[in-house]
């Protein structure tokens, strides 16, 4: 258990990793490690090698924190670039591309028709496009919401607001988007 709680505001939280307090690297941990799961999951399927780039990423965070510059973006945004290309990274390496080569093809085959259609659905009716014309507020948490897979908790602790706003802007948003369609 955490006994540090100055650790809840982003300054804060970064200046304990640059000190390389143990603390905020479990607080970092425990409070990242779904949402930053979850987009490996948009890459990689498979929940062992996620897991491995979960950890390859986690790790690269402690120990490239001081190339983090707040001037530039949020932490979390950092930590999704990361992540994002830790993931696109792993794809390209030829160890995981021979060990895609050994796969069943008939779950391959499935596994692509399954990612095809449910992109091709949501391109086909332009929704994304859509959602890029809501306010600011309302695209963070859907992007982050519907195309990144984060709970409502990640939401609010990744754009560092409160539950019950994350809540109000998706409904919100979702409420703008069915004005859009009809």
């Amino acid at each position: 258990m955490l006994t540090n709680h100055n650790l809840n505001t982003e300054e804060n939280l970064v200046a304990s990793l640059k000190r390389r307090e143990n603390d905020a690297f479990q607080h970092l941990y425990l409070n990242y490690r779904g949402a930053l799961y979850n987009l490996i999951l948009q890459y990689i399927t498979d929940t062992e090698i996620a897991n491995d780039v979960l950890q390859d990423v986690i790790i690269t965070i402690w120990k490239q924190i001081d190339k983090y510059d707040a001037s530039k973006g949020k932490l979390f945004t950092w930590m999704v670039r990361l992540t994002r290309n830790a993931a696109i990274n792993k794809l390209r390496s030829k160890v995981y591309k021979s060990q895609a080569k050994n796969e069943n093809l008939d779950s391959y085959v499935v596994t692509i028709e399954e990612n095809n259609s449910a992109t091709n659905n949501i391109n086909q009716i332009g929704l994304r496009q859509q959602v890029h014309k809501l306010r600011k507020e309302y695209t963070d948490v859907i992007e982050l919401s519907y195309y990144n897979g984060f709970t409502q908790e990640e939401i609010a602790k990744a754009l560092n607001i409160p539950l019950g706003t994350v809540k109000t802007r998706l409904r919100n948003a979702l409420l703008e988007l069915r004005k859009q369609f009809v």
